[in-house]
């Protein structure tokens, strides 16, 4: 598997990077993780508009899913080789009429549909492509869910957004990269079922015994170094900040 750092930063784009997006690629089929504020114009950089074979929405916070209101219309209104026929998007229960009330004036109510095929995630194994994934709810305010990728004998997981819990830490078990948020500081924001700090994202990883971890959705306001430093304080393995445009070889 190839993962590609579309977009990384928390809440809302940085100077240097747009929001939460992740392009995950094997035997040709391409899954995106998330289109966030931006994505849709850095994920351009990576893979043509129309090259997206699926699509994962871990929750409907706009720093996730947002730009999906942006690839309706670049589906929707393609005139060079007529619409596009839908994209299976799996997303929380409601991810239809959330992106139509976001766009506020589809043709109908019925157009996301047109260019997306809706599938309501619940915490369940199933396959995407050549992928089998693993869906477990995690903490936070909305339905939002982590999810566990596999193909070859490896395995990428993604936290999504969520406080400390079992269930990251299961789905995370032997895990050869962990994707894991990091908003918080340690000793700094402390909101329970919201989001990890660096050290606790580290200690997820130990916990879970992942073999790489990586931080990621990191605020424009929060020190990355800082998460950086609390994450290797707790976990011995090998531990990056995501950046935009990194790739990993998984």
């Amino acid at each position: 598997m190839k993962l590609t750092v579309v977009g990384c930063s928390g809440s809302f784009p940085s100077a240097e990077s747009a929001c939460s997006s992740y392009l995950v690629e094997a035997d040709g089929f391409r899954l995106l993780l998330d289109m966030g504020n931006g994505a849709l114009g850095e994920l351009q950089r990576h893979c043509g508009l129309y090259d997206l074979d699926a699509i994962f929405l871990s929750h409907l916070h706009a720093d996730h899913c947002i730009d999906m209101c942006a690839y309706f219309v670049a589906r929707y209104y393609r005139h060079d080789g007529g619409r596009c026929d839908p994209i299976p998007v799996y997303g929380p229960e409601g991810t239809e009429h959330r992106l139509t009330t976001a766009y506020a004036d589809t043709p109908s109510a019925s157009s996301m549909s047109e260019v997306f095929d809706f599938h309501t995630v619940k915490p369940s194994t199933f396959e995407i492509g050549p992928f089998t994934v693993h869906t477990e709810r995690v903490r936070h305010p909305v339905e939002a869910y982590g999810i566990r990728i596999e193909h070859g004998g490896k395995s990428l997981t993604y936290s999504g957004d969520t406080g400390v819990t079992a269930a990251l830490d299961e789905l995370a078990r032997d895990t050869d990269l962990f994707l894991c948020e990091a908003a918080f500081t340690h000793g700094k924001e402390s909101i329970p079922d919201l989001h990890l700090n660096g050290r606790e994202a580290g200690e997820t990883a130990a916990r879970a015994g992942a073999r790489r971890l990586v931080l990621t959705h990191i605020p424009p306001w929060t020190d990355p170094e800082v998460n950086l430093r609390d994450a290797r304080e707790v976990f011995t393995g090998p531990v990056h900040l995501a950046a935009p445009r990194q790739t990993y070889e998984i």
